[in-house]
């Protein structure tokens, strides 16, 4: 929501600053000037920002543009010494000088197609006329990046090409060719996350379609553009609905069974196995949280007063939780049931496609009626515990607490899948347009545990899931999925270079049982994510930050008052590029933008804080001004 993205710290960030306060997305949108806002935004877009309430769900255009801002608005406030320098060009490699310091190379004049996209978006760039950039420090912020296809999806590339087929592999669904896709056609869709949902909205509305809400329903006015789309997945459902109310109650006092004393306790034991060890309290921290919601908002619906069950509640072990909880909770649609939530096809086999269509339908409506409706506002209240277990498990983490199986495919694939399909899936509206797609015939659900074979025989691809015994054959596969992190297969001409050298690495971890799995993300060490080489050291001038690392911070946008794992990272980042050249007091050519150290002695600056250090509640620190 609006009030839940912010680009600013505030005293609840555990770093050594100095803190900078600023306004959340919704409070920009509020208060910044008319003038500043028509330099940044067409007047259509200007009025849907100044339309924006404290939940609202923004487009993402919306949040581009407070992203410029917040860019502008920083560059505007740096001290003489700091001059910030845009090159719109690919960086395509990265080398060592002899004095160490790095020499970046740019993407030819010709290959460049960044400078004119942003003279065409009016962004005033004056592109300095070098071809390399020597500087003393590099940050690598790369972001998703796209890759050459696995195994799996070589071959069935390969099928496409063998048989003329069309086979759109995992990537950034706005920047593929989806013209492929014929109107009427049908296409079997591979994911049920943000790259689907991105999927149909260019094959809908992109292609002249529109929704029409005739006060019963919402409708879908076909263009007779649309392909038809077979979507299905690991668990066969959307990814649920957001929430869009607030709790009733105040909010659950937390930590409670996870708090500093046990997080050091269960660190100090060490090979901690997730579902084993932490899982059990993560579930009844949740249901902490949800359940002082559900007793303190809606007493009518459970037993007994909430001092009564709490302590109920907090002495019972693990395994005794669900016979507490139903002694309390009389209706079975009040309790929490992550095994339930995670996995609602589980278990059902119906005789046709039709049945299982139908009964993903309504799952969807259901699903956004509970998530619209205050009377659930427990929900919510576990969705605030799902977000503090984060803090809990970035610290076990950054302690080397988990097994490396356990941290990979438990907390890493898991674990964040759940978190992700509880609490980031598409807004009510995305999931209201989606039925009334499948009501237009235009969207048909597969169920649960799809997979997709190519047939030599027909030249077709067959999908099929455990939810029924009937087939979907197409000669169209879209992976509508974001590419896994990949180094050793990555796209990207620095990152690639940089590998081929053993200048990064990817990460690659095993258990002694003979259990091995590689990440295919960049190894990064220390509190200052320092790019570690093949022969182990890490390298003293480069760093790197983001998801396609070993240590990505989480969530996509930070939330106002939570202790951001982002602002924690980025702070001890800066801190340390700022000890180091500090130190060296060394001017660099300020033609190559590069921060150039100010006159006079080294900065004396705070120890690097480490970034994974989670505890909450915090007390402000003093600002502290390099």
């Amino acid at each position: 929501m609006a009030e839940d993205v912010t680009l600013f710290t505030d005293d609840t960030v555990r770093c050594d600053g100095p803190i900078r306060p600023g306004p959340s997305l919704y409070e920009w949108a509020q208060t910044v000037d008319d003038e500043t806002l028509a330099a940044l935004a067409s007047p259509v877009l200007a009025e849907e920002i100044r339309s924006l309430g404290p939940m609202t769900f923004p487009t993402r255009l919306v949040q581009s543009v407070y992203l410029d801002w917040f860019q502008r608005h920083v560059a505007s406030l740096l001290p003489a010494n700091v001059e910030v320098v845009i090159h719109p060009r690919r960086a395509v490699d990265l080398t060592d000088r002899p004095d160490g310091r790095q020499t970046i190379r740019l993407e030819a004049a010709s290959e460049n197609a960044t400078a004119a996209a942003l003279d065409e978006a009016g962004l005033d760039v004056d592109e300095p006329d070098v071809d390399e950039l020597v500087v003393d420090e590099v940050v690598l912020a790369l972001g998703h990046l796209d890759a050459e296809p696995d195994a799996d999806g070589a071959s069935t590339a390969r099928f496409a090409a063998r048989h003329g087929r069309v086979h759109l592999p995992p990537g950034h669904t706005a920047e593929l060719d989806l013209s492929v896709l014929a109107p009427g056609e049908d296409v079997i869709a591979l994911g049920f996350g943000q790259a689907f949902t991105d999927l149909v909205v260019l094959v809908t509305e992109g292609r002249g379609g529109r929704f029409v809400d005739d006060g019963t329903a919402l409708r879908y006015v076909a263009s007779g553009r649309e392909p038809v789309l077979h979507v299905g997945s690991r668990r066969g459902v959307p990814y649920r609905s957001k929430m869009n109310y607030r709790l009733l109650a105040p909010p659950a006092p937390l930590p409670r069974f996870l708090d500093e004393h046990t997080i050091e306790s269960l660190a100090a034991r060490g090979s901690l196995d997730f579902r084993r060890d932490v899982l059990p309290l993560i579930l009844k921290e949740v249901g902490w949280a949800y359940y002082h919601e559900l007793f303190l908002a809606h007493p009518e619906r459970v037993n007994e007063p909430w001092e009564t069950f709490a302590v109920r509640y907090g002495d019972a072990k693990p395994d005794a939780l669900a016979t507490v909880v139903a002694s309390a909770v009389p209706d079975p649609i009040d309790r929490f049931d992550a095994a339930a939530l995670d996995r609602p096809l589980h278990g059902l086999i119906f005789e046709h496609a039709q049945q299982l269509h139908d009964h993903v339908r309504r799952h969807v409506i259901d699903d956004v009626a509970r998530r619209t409706d205050p009377a659930y506002s427990a929900d919510l209240g576990a969705f605030n515990g799902l977000l503090f277990a984060f803090g809990a498990l970035a610290k076990l983490s950054a302690l080397g607490a988990f097994t490396p199986r356990s941290r990979v495919d438990d907390v890493g694939t898991w674990w964040f899948s759940f978190f992700m399909y509880y609490a980031s899936g598409p807004p009510p509206e995305r999931l209201r347009q989606l039925v009334a797609l499948a009501d237009a015939g235009l969207v048909r659900f597969i169920g649960e545990h799809t997979t997709v074979t190519g047939d030599d025989a027909t030249g077709t691809f067959i999908a099929t899931s455990t939810s029924h015994p009937e087939r979907v054959r197409s000669a169209l596969l879209v992976d509508a999925r974001v590419a896994s992190p990949s180094v050793s297969r990555t796209t990207d001409r620095l990152l690639r270079g940089l590998y081929e050298r053993g200048e990064v690495i990817e990460e690659s971890v095993a258990d002694g049982d003979g259990w091995h799995r590689n990440t295919g993300k960049v190894v990064v060490a220390g509190p200052s994510l320092r790019v570690v080489r093949a022969d182990g050291t890490e390298h003293p001038r480069r760093h790197a930050l983001g998801v396609f690392t070993s240590r990505p911070a989480a969530g996509a946008f930070a939330r106002p008052r939570t202790n951001a794992p982002a602002f924690r990272q980025n702070d001890a980042v800066a801190r340390a590029i700022l000890t180091s050249i500090g130190t060296a007091a060394r001017p660099t050519d300020a033609a190559n933008g590069a921060i150039r150290a100010a006159p006079g002695p080294p900065a004396q600056l705070a120890p690097v804080a480490d970034p994974d250090d989670a505890r909450l509640p915090v007390q402000p620190r003093p600002a502290r001004t390099p």
